[in-house]
């Protein structure tokens, strides 16, 4: 029996199965997806394909819009894995840089312990998202697994998150206009001169634009120099992770494998915050033995 569960927001990006096969309960952040004025869908993923059909809408013109984890959606997740009986609970929230998810997580927590005064529930502000914020559950897993205690991995995660590494090549600026994260024309000629945007994730937690690089191999390239000022911590790898652009993850992990002599896993991000980068945007994400550097 483990010493404690775990849980997370849906921006871990952990697959469906990955996610039963590792006993992590998934609390999924709203979408919704409009195409003409029709709302296509709004589901959690559960096969590659539904990826790929939502990278496709986007790429037709379709509009996908993502809320928040609500309050009272806390509470429903905790108040159920009390019910359950579930004591020790270690819960993931995404940075608080890009949502204040991680405050309605803490009230929740607050709010359900009125009932059931005897769990010891923590939510951590991953300081991250996407599979960065997955990195993290995983290493949780990892320490559940071997027997540590709810704080020991608490404490543990909260010392290395800010060594999450994130380096985001954006395909199309036009997504990032719609963000408020360029304007209009630089959306538009960025577009025309194959302009890709590079986002870092900040020690805030917050995506910037930190510079544009002229053509995808470029752009590649010029995020693996940038990572090779970095170690790998112990506990990291590095993570390759596309929005539907299978082909350009495997360019950029062979460009790794040349540069830096060392292999990457390649995995899909998932539809909140590929929402906001758009379609065949490439990630590198790796933790490091060094905090952000800004």
């Amino acid at each position: 029996m483990n010493n404690f569960e775990i849980s997370a927001d849906s921006t871990c990006d952990l697959y469906y199965d990955e996610a039963q096969n590792l006993q992590v309960t998934i609390s999924p952040l709203d979408f919704v997806v409009t195409n003409g004025g029709m709302v296509e869908y709004k589901d959690d993923f559960k096969t590659k394909q539904q990826y790929k059909d939502f990278y496709n809408l986007l790429r037709s013109g379709a509009i996908s819009k993502t809320s928040i984890l609500n309050l009272q959606s806390h509470i429903d997740l905790f108040e159920s894995l009390a019910k359950k009986g579930v004591k020790n609970l270690l819960h993931f929230s995404q940075g608080k840089g890009l949502s204040p998810t991680i405050d309605n997580a803490n009230k929740a927590i607050e709010e359900v312990k009125k009932t059931y005064s005897d769990i010891n529930y923590i939510a951590i502000d991953s300081n991250t998202t996407t599979v960065g914020e997955g990195a993290l559950v995983r290493i949780a897993c990892t320490m559940r697994d071997a027997g540590a205690s709810l704080q020991e991995t608490a404490d543990y995660i909260n010392s290395i998150k800010d060594k999450v590494q994130h380096f985001i090549i954006v395909d199309d600026l036009q997504h990032l206009k719609r963000g408020g994260r360029v304007s209009a024309l630089q959306a538009t000629f960025g577009t025309i001169l194959q302009v890709k945007p590079i986002i870092e994730m900040s020690k805030a937690g917050k995506l910037e634009v930190v510079r544009k690089e002229r053509g995808l191999k470029k752009a590649i390239k010029s995020v693996i120099l940038e990572a090779k000022g970095y170690t790998l911590h112990k506990d990291g790898h590095y993570i390759i992770v596309h929005t539907d652009n299978e082909d350009g993850a495997n360019i950029f992990k062979e460009m790794l494998k040349t540069e830096l002599n060392a292999d990457a896993e390649i995995r899909v991000m998932g539809p909140i915050v590929g929402t906001h980068v758009g379609p065949n945007s490439l990630a590198l994400c790796f933790i490091s033995n060094e905090e952000r550097p800004f």
